[in-house]
């Protein structure tokens, strides 16, 4: 093997991690409302979340093994990117009364 092959290797396969995420994203975008906006934000020292929220104001998430391979795949995509979740991309999450439910209940303890 040349170091030319070795060096590639990793690459192609974050390419492939980053198109199979892409997917992901493009589903939840043509379920909710054709398109998305997003934040890629760092979990920890081993992964990447990639928050989502649609045009109807679902919001959903994806994991991604490296902040590369994240923002990659929401570029991939054609994810809007916003630096950070506050603002404006945060007021067009609609949650639903689960979400309230489940808040609440950490709030009490549950």
């Amino acid at each position: 093997m040349t170091a030319t092959t070795t060096a590639a290797a990793p690459d192609a396969r974050a390419e492939r991690r980053a198109k199979r995420i892409a997917k992901h994203i493009e589903s939840f975008a043509k379920q909710h409302g054709g398109s998305a906006d997003g934040v890629v934000e760092y979990v920890g020292a081993v992964a990447t979340r990639i928050v989502m929220v649609g045009a109807d104001g679902s919001w959903g998430d994806q994991v991604a093994p490296s902040y590369a391979v994240g923002k990659r795949a929401a570029e991939l995509a054609g994810l809007t990117l916003h630096d950070s979740f506050e603002g404006e991309l945060g007021l067009k999450v609609k949650t639903s009364a689960y979400e309230w439910k489940r808040m609440a209940g950490i709030q009490l303890g549950g």
